[in-house]
């Protein structure tokens, strides 16, 4: 695809930003931001490190997941191992490292799926969702606080599973979209 000519004309002004707190996992502050025709205000933004997140697939199309509480809305869900990229790491060996740590289980190799920003008008928290096709089983997960189950769920349910609202994450529920996209068109 050619490159698009961008009409700056509508591009935000920022004329500061200032930390109001901030942690490992995240930083709010609030941005003096200026509109094109003139008016003037202050928003909050968040911003977040990169995270990493893993679609495993096996030989018979199973997805792993995991089972978990989020306490911020206080409901069960399915979701994709991941975390945190941590300073100096790539992308790859969290993703890697992540699915062990939370599951037991190894991909592999990792590819890229597809990256994406979960909520673009307030937070910067670049996401990076991978595809395994493969995975060994190195024992019991490592890190006891994030699942309650850890599972291997037929792609074809997974859609299902979206559509009641146990899965509602983001990257979770773009890798379901994706990969049943991708079977339906015969690329998986």
């Amino acid at each position: 695809m050619a490159e698009e000519q961008v009409n700056e004309s509508t591009r935000w002004t920022i004329h500061g930003e200032r930390v109001v707190d901030g942690s490992r996992r995240a930083r709010l502050s609030i941005a003096d931001v200026e509109l094109p025709d003139g008016v003037r205000f202050e928003q909050y933004v968040i911003r977040a490190p990169r995270s990493a997140m893993v679609a495993v697939l096996d030989e018979r199309e199973r997805l792993l997941l995991m089972r978990r509480h989020r306490f911020v809305f206080d409901r069960w869900v399915w979701e994709l191992p991941g975390g945190y990229v941590d300073d100096g790491e790539q992308p790859a060996a969290c993703a890697i490292r992540e699915v062990e740590e939370e599951t037991g289980w190894r991909p592999v190799a990792v590819e890229p799926l597809l990256s994406f920003q979960p909520w673009v008008a307030t937070a910067d928290a670049e996401n990076l969702l991978f595809l395994a096709r493969d995975a060994v089983h190195v024992g019991a997960p490592v890190d006891v606080n994030e699942a309650e189950r850890v599972a291997w769920i037929p792609l074809e349910e997974t859609r299902d599973l979206v559509s009641r609202g146990e899965i509602v994450g983001a990257g979770t529920v773009m890798a379901v979209l994706e990969l049943v996209a991708r079977k339906a068109r015969g690329e998986l």
